[in-house]
């Protein structure tokens, strides 16, 4: 199944998870997977959350961000990738001064 994000608006999500700011994405999901192509404003977060029926892998394209994960401050810079299994917990900060666009798969596992 072909997705076109580069047909697709940005969606502006205001304090997405209880993060500061927004959040500016694109986004599938089937009741399954989310698939993600998101843009981080400078001091903007994505709120700390528990992946308690999924897990999460996130691929930093451009930019430079701030994750913690399970306590732990992990930096990430273009081409990295963190990954959150089921049953972790992490926010994804930006502490930067330019945007952080990443893209993040969110796959539902069984309960």
């Amino acid at each position: 199944m072909k997705l076109e994000y580069n047909n697709q608006e940005l969606e502006r999500f205001d304090n997405f998870k209880g993060g500061e700011k927004y959040l500016d994405a694109k986004m599938f999901f089937d009741g399954l997977n989310r698939i993600l192509y998101g843009k981080l404003p400078v001091g903007g977060s994505i709120g700390e959350h528990v992946h308690t029926t999924n897990s999460e892998i996130i691929y930093i394209i451009d930019g430079k961000g701030t994750l913690i994960y399970d306590g732990q401050k992990e930096v990430l810079n273009a081409g990295d990738v963190h990954y959150c299994p089921q049953g972790h917990r992490h926010t994804f900060i930006n502490e930067s001064d330019d945007v952080v666009t990443f893209f993040a798969v969110v796959p539902e596992h069984e309960k």
